[in-house]
């Protein structure tokens, strides 16, 4: 008796300091000595209620910490995941990409527009630069040429130096680079990506103007400055510029004389992609450009003008392209001469009426030999901005086709190594020859004969 009252007494004080899962553990054991049937039954209801609820708690904390969807997306695409979300919009919990969240120093701002009594001006004037490049050419003379011998081409292309509103377009953008990349270690051209704003009054539109000028006076062994957007991509890989045709002219854009001269239409031409001879005339047209493109007042006043004068122009502030072509008609005495509207093949080939056929073309045609309708040299993405938070066409759309329009250019890359997209929608590849081990189809095991000791390299 003395041994069992010890027991309980002992068994009460354990009782008093432990609870939760232990208390538990405890209170079973000793059940037989002093907890009834229904108190035992009502605690083991009680400990499975919490086990439930920390079960679904940390459920709820998991989902959190890895993202709904996660696991899902990880089997499909994640530039589609992507579009989903853009084309649904973002939630406010969404984080506004993470790198955003630096929020770029919040108080860090553009500076206000100046109020101007001068025209705006992209630098210093030089009135001499054939000469001094000349000069500079005379002194360093390998450096004119590539390594095939020919007039060096740079082209220019580049981004907003801030992240896009939703990954999917950063991922369009390297897509985009990338395809760039590709053409220009095939032909031989240089290449330079921008994204700094060299000039914050001229954003926008006009920020390839005084990119331009500074490429042109740092580079004076470049020959031409090819300026190409972000949203064109190559997707005829082995078409190259007939320069010799341009021997004559400073300029060239994809565009129609009688658009420009006879009807003045503000989509006579397009500055998406052209070319730029790095020569006096061209920094003068630069500074005859320039001052309409300052943000601001100017910009707006200059939107006006170009409205006024141009068939079918909306009413919006002044943009490069327009002025352009403001330009050529009222001063084409000075600037129309050595401007080359090309129409022959596409130095711009607007999207709409090309991405759908991509298949047809494929089955018909071969690249190399138009660079037209029937194969594209270059598609442009007018109106897409998939890097903003709108355009003209539907997000859907346009990234789809953007997708299409990379993996065309991209077979024509990959069939080097024996490999193609499996579709025009799809990033997966199939094989399309086996490996070998004659990869240069010398024959060289044939030549030599069986037991041939292997010839000296």
């Amino acid at each position: 008796m003395k041994e069992n009252y010890s027991l309980k007494k002992n068994v009460s004080a354990w009782r008093n300091a432990v609870n939760g899962y232990h208390g538990t553990m405890l209170a079973s054991y000793t059940t037989k000595w002093s907890i009834p049937k229904g108190r035992h039954l009502q605690r083991a209801v009680h400990n499975l209620r919490v086990t439930i609820l920390c079960g679904f708690v940390t459920v709820l904390v998991l989902r959190g910490t890895i993202g709904t969807g996660t696991f899902a997306s990880l089997r499909g695409d994640p530039v589609d995941h992507s579009v989903r979300s853009l084309g649904q919009g973002q939630s406010s919990s969404e984080p506004r990409r993470v790198l955003s969240a630096t929020t770029e120093q919040q108080d860090e701002k553009d500076p206000e527009p100046e109020s101007r009594d001068v025209p705006y001006s992209l630098g210093a004037a030089i009135s001499d630069w054939d000469s001094q490049r000349t000069l500079w050419i005379q002194r360093n003379p390998g450096m004119r040429t590539n390594s095939r011998g020919r007039d060096r081409i740079l082209l220019v292309t580049g981004s907003q130096p801030k992240p896009c509103d939703n990954p999917v377009g950063d991922h369009l953008l390297l897509k985009s680079l990338k395809n760039k990349l590709d053409y220009c270690r095939l032909h031989d051209i240089d290449i330079f990506y921008n994204m700094a704003h060299l000039d914050h009054e001229m954003a926008g539109f006009w920020a390839k103007l005084p990119l331009l000028r500074k490429l042109m006076l740092a580079h004076p062994e470049v020959e031409w400055m090819w300026w190409m957007d972000s949203d064109a991509m190559f997707t005829d890989m082995v078409f190259e510029l007939p320069m010799a045709k341009y021997r004559d002219v400073n300029m060239v854009l994809h565009g129609f004389d009688e658009m420009i001269y006879t009807q003045k239409s503000w989509v006579g031409l397009n500055t998406g992609s052209f070319l730029f001879r790095n020569c006096q005339w061209s920094l003068d047209l630069l500074d005859a450009w320039a001052p309409m493109g300052p943000k601001g007042t100017v910009r707006e006043e200059a939107g006006k003008e170009l409205t006024a004068t141009l068939a079918g122009r909306p009413a919006f502030e002044a943009d490069d392209q327009s002025a352009l072509i403001y330009l050529l008609l009222t001063q084409k005495r000075r600037w129309a001469p050595k401007v080359f509207l090309e129409n022959q093949y596409y130095l711009h080939g607007y999207w709409v009426i090309l991405v759908e056929r991509f298949e047809a073309m494929m089955a018909q045609h071969h690249p190399g030999s138009y660079g037209d309708d029937r194969w594209p040299f270059v598609t442009h993405f007018v109106g897409c901005k998939p890097c903003g938070s709108y355009g003209d066409y539907a997000v859907e759309r346009c990234v789809a086709q953007m997708e299409r329009a990379f993996n065309f250019g991209d077979n024509q890359v990959l069939e080097l190594y024996g490999f193609q997209h499996r579709t025009l929608s799809t990033h997966k590849l199939r094989r399309l020859r086996n490996d070998t081990s004659d990869p240069l189809g010398l024959r060289l095991a044939a030549a030599q004969g069986p037991g041939s000791p292997p010839r000296p390299s």
